[in-house]
């Protein structure tokens, strides 16, 4: 019983200092939302990548993440922009000249349940639907809480979550979404549409302090 109770207090300190860091990430950030929008619509980071941002992506993430790490981010989006992304093979790769690994999954949506919540700390989701529907839920953080310590290995924890309290939305081509650390979600998950079905290509982009 105590052993329990020490490890319900433990990830609650856990969900409390990655919510402190989240606030110091954003104010760290630096620069007001109109000025966010306003670079992300001119779009001078495309690289010739015709997507632009769902409507989820904290911006002012987007705009600091990309100007502390821009050779990545240009490379990431170069990329994407040259590859036949709904020909390629599917698989694991490293995008030439970088750290950074892609993910080309052809893959089915599923129910809620057998889906898996996570966050990452090291690592950015980078996540692009080239064909199809993906369901995504962004967790609330008030009603959500680890479960699980932080496997510093696989960079991934996972949350108990209140599905009620949690955003549920459709990514379809030409939107991307973009997973910071301070964005506990879950991919995948069953759409009310007919065909489950989908390729989506994923890239683990560095996070930058």
């Amino acid at each position: 019983m105590i052993l329990s109770r020490l490890k319900i207090t433990l990830l609650s300190m856990a969900a409390l200092l990655l919510c402190v860091a989240t606030a110091d990430a954003q104010k760290k950030n630096n620069v007001s939302l109109k000025k966010a929008t306003a670079w992300t619509e001119a779009g001078e980071w495309r690289n010739g990548f015709d997507a632009m941002p769902d409507k989820t992506i904290n911006l002012q993430e987007f705009y600091s993440q990309y100007h502390k790490n821009k050779a990545q981010w240009d490379a990431a989006f170069k990329w994407l922009a040259e590859t036949d992304l709904l020909n390629i093979p599917k698989g694991k790769l490293m995008i030439p000249g970088t750290n950074i690994r892609a993910s080309v999954e052809d893959s089915n949506n599923e129910p809620l349940e057998k889906r898996r919540s996570e966050s990452h700390r090291k690592k950015i989701d980078f996540m692009y639907v080239v064909k199809g529907t993906e369901g995504f839920y962004l967790l609330d953080h008030k009603s959500s809480k680890p479960n699980c310590e932080y496997s510093d290995e696989k960079d991934v924890i996972r949350y108990d979550y209140d599905k009620w309290q949690s955003h549920f939305f459709m990514s379809m081509p030409k939107r991307f979404i973009i997973c910071f650390p301070s964005d506990w979600h879950i991919a995948k998950v069953q759409t009310p549409l007919a065909d489950q079905s989908l390729r989506v290509i994923v890239l683990k982009i560095d996070y930058v302090e």
